[in-house]
């Protein structure tokens, strides 16, 4: 049951970088654990990041504090999916 919620996750980081990034599906599918993003995802500038992380709190139904924001957790699509999974799957 929490891999089927693991994967709704990041099922939804994929719909939220597709829809408020602008990226095509084929490449948010691409993305795996290691796939670099903040810093290294030209979309994903600082801008970006209020956005998207909003999108975020809004579709998992969750509350993203600000102290909780650094670029760690946005470094990758993995650490960016497992920060979300604890977040979601309480």
């Amino acid at each position: 049951m929490i891999e089927e919620g693991a994967g709704q996750v990041d099922g939804t980081i994929r719909a939220v970088l597709r829809d408020v990034l602008g990226l095509t599906q084929d490449r948010v599918n691409a993305f795996d654990e290691s796939t670099p993003l903040f810093g290294l995802l030209p979309e994903l500038d600082s801008m970006a990041v209020a956005g998207v992380l909003t999108e975020l709190e809004d579709r998992l139904g969750i509350t993203i504090e600000d102290d909780e924001v650094d670029g760690e957790m946005l470094e990758t699509f993995g650490k960016l999916a497992h920060f979300l999974r604890k977040k979601a799957l309480l």
